[in-house]
């Protein structure tokens, strides 16, 4: 296996998880920025380690699959995270449907792989949105404080519902797609 920045970028999003939940946890007044600091490098590297592949011409199959699995495991474990602290069904209900997407996506990306249609699903402009929205509510809902006035937790929460929206919609974009390559 060939390592190179972009690669790098992509392995950093998993190593950041157990940093992640550890700031999560501490009991610091430090911790939650520093939590949503983290999440915010890790969505920067998610935008930059494709970039630069594509850019650099270091695109490569191991990648393309690491890629997207770093990117559902940060995600999943800061819903899950929040899920916690929150303990409300709206919260729930979220991270159940963003969670449940990106399960249902992965598995037809493959069916779709199997059927030679991978085509089909690939990454649309509305996932990217709603991939924006869910990293900007994360980072605020990590960070779970007001930042010079400003509510950013109830952005959050707002960027969560938009989130969870584009989630659905997206999926049935996918779905209707790869139904209709299906002979």
């Amino acid at each position: 296996m060939v390592f190179n920045l972009p690669l790098m970028l992509t392995w950093l999003r998993i190593v950041f998880i157990p940093l992640l939940v550890y700031l999560f946890y501490l009991d610091e007044p430090w911790a939650p920025l520093a939590a949503a600091t983290v999440f915010g490098i890790a969505g920067l590297t998610d935008w930059a380690d494709g970039y630069l592949a594509r850019l650099w011409q270091q695109e490569s199959r191991f990648g393309a699959f690491l890629d997207p699995v770093a990117d559902k495991l940060i995600v999943a474990v800061a819903l899950i995270l929040l899920v916690e602290r929150e303990a409300h069904v709206w919260m729930t209900l979220a991270a159940v449907v963003i969670i449940g997407r990106e399960i249902t996506i992965s598995a037809l990306r493959e069916w779709m792989a199997e059927v030679g249609a991978r085509g089909k699903v690939a990454v649309a402009f509305i996932g990217k949105l709603k991939t924006t929205a869910q990293i900007v509510a994360l980072i605020f809902l990590l960070y779970n404080q007001d930042l010079f006035g400003l509510p950013l937790r109830e952005w959050g929460l707002v960027a969560l519902a938009v989130a969870t929206l584009l989630t659905v919609v997206s999926m049935l974009q996918y779905l209707r797609s790869a139904f209709s390559a299906i002979p």
